[in-house]
């Protein structure tokens, strides 16, 4: 048989909460019940979340996830991130709910992915339907990198990612690319902010604004110099009223 359909169903504390993020990020609501059960189905072109609400339920204990397969992981991340940005004026990048960015993935043979962790605590874990292309053979500090995203980004454990790489930025600091420092330092500024550590966040990214780049290397690394405006603007305080 073909054209099966998979559709996840995930716990949440509440389906309001729910229904309020995804819509931010593009979904609609087509279906919504209170009574007998709280139960929620959003739908984002061929994407279909289903979500049923648990009174008491924490997210920070839940073990839901699903992985969702696309084309292009780059795409869906700024559709996303501009949901995000036009409601918060900022992106979710820590606490409940966030969302991490698309990075090759060591885990999974080299393909890209992102995750979006709800106010469920669900994770949904977004991962490209093909591997990224292959560069050049990493240098030490990138290889390290790739595992610090593994304890980070699949994992969840951003203080022990944070440990890593904060030991590779120490041992290659003399020898790595300035394209290698910029990568890491961006990603270190993002593990700190998820550990709600300001000041490693600011020292990151005032080291990745020091590296001196060519037009060259701006180009190849424009993602990477996207995310550190991303996270100065978590960095930067709220306006007064």
């Amino acid at each position: 048989m073909a054209n099966e359909i998979t559709v996840p169903l995930l716990p949440c504390r509440s389906i309001d909460e729910i229904e309020d993020f995804y819509t931010m990020l593009g979904f609609t609501r087509t279906y919504h019940q209170v009574r007998p059960n709280p139960y929620v189905a959003l739908e984002r072109e061929d994407l279909q979340l289903h979500f049923f609400g648990m009174p008491g339920f924490d997210p920070e204990d839940s073990y839901g996830t699903c992985l969702v397969i696309v084309p292009d992981t780059r795409e869906l991340f700024e559709a996303f991130a501009a949901g995000m940005r036009a409601v918060h004026g900022r992106l979710l990048i820590s606490g409940i709910p966030r969302m991490t960015r698309p990075r090759r993935r060591k885990n999974a043979d080299g393909h890209s992915g992102f995750a979006v962790i709800d106010p469920g605590g669900n994770w949904i874990r977004i991962s490209s339907a093909r591997p990224a292309p292959e560069g050049e053979s990493p240098g030490r500090l990138t290889t390290t990198l790739h595992s610090a995203v593994v304890m980070g980004d699949s994992h969840g454990k951003h203080v022990r990612a944070a440990q890593i790489l904060d030991a590779a930025l120490e041992r290659d600091r003399a020898t790595a690319t300035p394209a290698e420092l910029l990568e890491a330092l961006a990603y270190r500024a993002e593990l700190a902010l998820r550990a709600d550590d300001s000041a490693a966040a600011g020292d990151a990214l005032a080291r990745a604004r020091a590296l001196t780049l060519s037009d060259a290397e701006r180009d190849r690394l424009a993602e990477s110099l996207a995310a550190l405006d991303d996270l100065e603007a978590v960095l930067r305080p709220a306006p007064r009223p």
